[in-house]
């Protein structure tokens, strides 16, 4: 219950007197310095809520934003993948929270909760980005259940709207340009030479290829072994690894000799640096593609590298992506199959790698047919 006197002749404060339900002692809270007794009365009724929130009390406000930042931390961080809780994060900001506001918890019924389902497909999400909100604010609700907070999980029962196929941009570099690039980028940086490479040769996401050890080579069976993916934004070693975007993204892939050679070279030059730093290199990371001494390399260098070597070699401005979606499309021009291509870019299934590619597969089959039209033609003249 919150009290208001004034100070003086212009300062007013709120003293809120509250029941500690864990040793039952009586508190206060106050503050003053307040212009009017409205502000103070206002403050207060904030202050009550935290209070009241703090102590999950069922008879007072919660709103469903303070519960989600509460299961975040209390139920999740440190309990599931860190992938996984910053899946969960993202969502809370990036989706829920931004609809539902300062909403009560109780108010989330489910003709409203299928407002907010309707509202994102609306959005032009895929459907499956959508469940995957819908299954942060599911697990969330179903919590909610059990600690007693609502008695119905409001997210039971909902329809998810298949959209329209979603449209996939796909950016490439055009295999003529790709002698140019290369060349351009040895000039730039051995090490963006090398890194660009890898991920042409590949289709490898830049986190896998950045979280690449030596171990992860396997050099006589010509293979690499892709298991994690590098958090560029990790703030110290322990948390520079993690799992990839998805289960099939760990994936064992083959490579040609060129690359076993190149990245041989690279394994040399390294052994150079760490001979010359020596206990300065950070050996312990033992990875494949790093800076002098050893450390990963920055996700802005990468950037910035990329950016530039495009430019310098007056070739159109593409995301570091593009390396992904090139190697598919080579994939694709030499004959490869669709099944194939999903499997070496580590897809969760095939429908998502066609979904992606299959325009870029029905104009490889139209100029395929084209070539054979004009060859034909000239056999039956």
């Amino acid at each position: 219950m919150a009290s208001f006197r004034k100070h003086g002749n212009s300062s007013w404060e709120y003293r809120i007197r509250y029941k500690d339900p864990i040793d039952k002692k009586f508190k206060e809270k106050s503050k003053r310095g307040f212009n009017t007794k409205k502000e103070a009365q206002l403050a207060a009724a904030e202050e009550e809520k935290k209070i009241f929130n703090g102590f999950e009390l069922d008879d007072h406000p919660y709103s469903l934003k303070n519960y989600l930042y509460e299961w975040l931390k209390e139920y999740k961080s440190g309990v599931v993948r860190k992938n996984t809780f910053e899946l969960h994060k993202r969502n809370v900001n990036n989706h829920i929270i931004p609809y539902f506001k300062n909403i009560d918890i109780k108010e989330v019924k489910p003709i409203l909760y299928q407002k907010f389902i309707n509202y994102l497909c609306d959005q032009n999400y895929s459907k499956r980005t959508v469940e995957i909100i819908h299954s942060t604010m599911s697990n969330a609700m179903e919590k909610a259940v059990l600690l007693g907070k609502i008695e119905k999980n409001p997210c039971v029962g909902i329809e998810i709207k298949t959209n329209k196929k979603r449209e996939y941009n796909i950016e490439f570099i055009n295999s003529d340009d790709l002698p140019l690039f290369l060349r351009t980028a040895y000039q730039y940086g051995y090490i963006y030479y090398i890194f660009f490479k890898t991920l042409l040769n590949t289709g490898m996401r830049k986190g896998e290829a950045a979280a690449l050890r030596w171990t992860d080579i396997d050099f006589k069976n010509k293979t690499i072994n892709i298991s994690k993916t590098l958090d560029f934004r990790a703030k110290n070693q322990n948390e520079l690894f993690s799992d990839p975007k998805t289960f099939t993204s760990k994936r064992i892939i083959t490579i040609d000799q060129q690359l076993v050679n190149d990245l041989h070279d690279l394994k040399k030059r390294q052994n150079d640096d760490k001979l010359v730093l020596n206990e300065v290199y950070l050996h312990e990371l033992n990875l494949v593609f790093a800076r002098k001494d050893g450390s990963p390399l920055p996700k802005s260098s990468l950037f910035n590298a990329f950016e530039r070597i495009l430019k310098k070699a007056g070739l159109p401005k593409l995301p570091i992506h593009a390396l992904r979606d090139t190697h598919a499309v080579l994939l694709l021009e030499s004959g490869a199959s669709m099944k194939y291509v999903q499997e070496r870019l580590g897809h969760k299934s095939i429908q998502v790698t066609s979904d992606i590619y299959s325009h870029v597969s029905k104009k490889i089959d139209m100029d395929s047919m084209n070539r054979y039209e004009k060859y034909i033609s000239t056999i039956m003249e």
